[in-house]
């Protein structure tokens, strides 16, 4: 794996704007060069849930035309490549080899995030990567160096993130309507009742049928499923309801905390986010005791070296959700009021700034009415063509996976984590800062 110099990637991570700045320089000659009128062409790794909605949805994107569509499962890639008429490939390899495709939209267990990612950023493609980023810091820096390397667009799919809230929000921060940031709380709450499928978050259906041993549309690849995780004989429990594993995924933080804390780092650092400094997950398997390995009730909280936290709560086992608050000295915003429906968010003053605040805004509660913008994939296709950053690229996505995958070691190993910027890693005792 190719890296770059230790010091100056730490200079690219803390000061940003020349390693992203790069994403707009000279192609590599193995891409092809698009204009603004252009096909594009995509191929997609992983059609299943996720994957297959992808599919519909670039379906719809004027100027877009899916070339191939790589899955282990027979099934799944024989209905995708149906649907969207175009070749199926078993083994990601040749799809990614295809010198027509000009982006690969990957949507497999995390676990393959970062090798497929690398792969075909090294093979000149850009690419719409799947939340979580990856399911290591170290996965993740290295996906995030090949971007800047590679000169590739790499979005990472958090698509709440093109949404007009967080862009209120951060030009709220920006202006000073609540003065220092000190706490920001947000959660994501389920609580499946087995109607729909087993009880407990992730038990999606098993075919009985799908397996390395079946024929025709019953294959599955298991070994290629597997990748570099632990090898094992088949379980059909893993493989259809792999985010109870931690051999593929972190659980909550992976599948949901990532949606959260995603979009709230792009409001720091001028859109460049923050590496945390501490970090702490805890929670349990307090209701699920299945198979599953992950907890169903989950916490992380993050301190930031600039001077604010983070607060995110989950359970599998309650779905009742409280609204998401970015908190200030002087004022707070509610990112979903209620009776608002999606509309606009709410910034209102805390007593001891409310004097100044209604002499400066007229009002006692400022409503920031939300605008339609281009949908994340939309952004993704138009900055293939312009170059441009698209709304949540390498760096900030790795500053996002740094705090998700923390929360994960901290839950597994009992231990507060810390993150050493120097050395790029999480380490179990406080970082002097410089």
């Amino acid at each position: 794996m190719e890296t770059v110099n230790r010091m100056e990637f730490v200079k690219a991570a803390v000061g940003a704007g020349a390693a992203l700045g790069a994403l707009r320089t000279a192609r590599p000659a193995n891409a092809r060069v698009l204009s603004a009128n252009d096909r594009v062409n995509l191929g997609f790794i992983g059609v299943g849930g996720r994957g297959g909605g992808l599919v519909r949805e670039f379906m719809t994107i004027q100027g877009v035309q899916i070339v191939a569509v790589a899955d282990v499962w027979e099934k799944r890639k024989r209905l995708a490549a149906e649907r969207a008429k175009c070749k199926g490939h078993l083994d990601y390899r040749e799809l990614i080899q295809n010198k027509e495709i000009d982006g690969i939209v990957i949507a497999t267990p995390d676990h393959w995030h970062a090798p497929m990612a690398i792969a075909a950023m090294n093979a000149g493609k850009d690419v719409y990567l799947e939340k979580p980023m990856t399911r290591t810091i170290q996965e993740a820096r290295r996906v995030y160096e090949t971007s800047v390397r590679t000169k590739r667009v790499l979005q990472v799919g958090v698509n709440g993130s093109s949404g007009d809230q967080w862009r209120k929000a951060r030009k709220a921060l920006e202006d000073g309507m609540i003065g220092k940031l000190v706490l920001s709380q947000g959660s994501m709450h389920r609580n499946w009742d087995g109607k729909q499928q087993p009880r407990g978050e992730w038990n999606w259906r098993i075919d009985p049928a799908a397996g390395p041993a079946g024929t025709g549309d019953n294959y599955v690849d298991w070994k290629m499923w597997l990748g570099a995780a632990p090898k094992r004989p088949w379980d059909a429990d893993r493989f259809f309801r792999f985010r109870k594993y931690w051999d593929y995924n972190g659980g909550i933080a992976t599948d949901l905390f990532y949606h959260s804390l995603a979009p709230l780092n792009l409001m720091w650092n001028n859109g460049q986010g923050e590496f945390p400094r501490r970090v702490a997950g805890t929670g349990g398997i307090w209701v699920f005791k299945d198979e599953r390995e992950v907890p169903d009730t989950f916490m992380l909280v993050a301190d930031y070296p600039s001077g604010h936290s983070v607060v995110l709560s989950s359970s599998m086992a309650n779905a009742t959700s409280t609204s998401g608050v970015i908190r200030g000295y002087e004022g707070t915003i509610d990112m979903a009021p209620r009776g608002g429906k999606g509309s606009a968010i709410v910034v209102t003053p805390e007593k001891h700034a409310a004097e100044a605040f209604v002499k400066k805004y007229g009002m006692a509660e400022v409503r920031l009415e939300l605008e339609p913008r281009p949908s994340h994939y939309q952004n993704f296709i138009d900055c293939m063509r312009t170059r441009e950053q698209p709304v949540l690229p390498g760096l900030p996505a790795y500053k996002t996976m740094v705090a998700i995958a923390m929360s994960v070691e901290s839950y597994r190993s009992g231990k507060v984590l810390y993150f050493d910027e120097t050395k790029q890693k999480a380490v179990d005792k406080p970082v002097k800062r410089l």
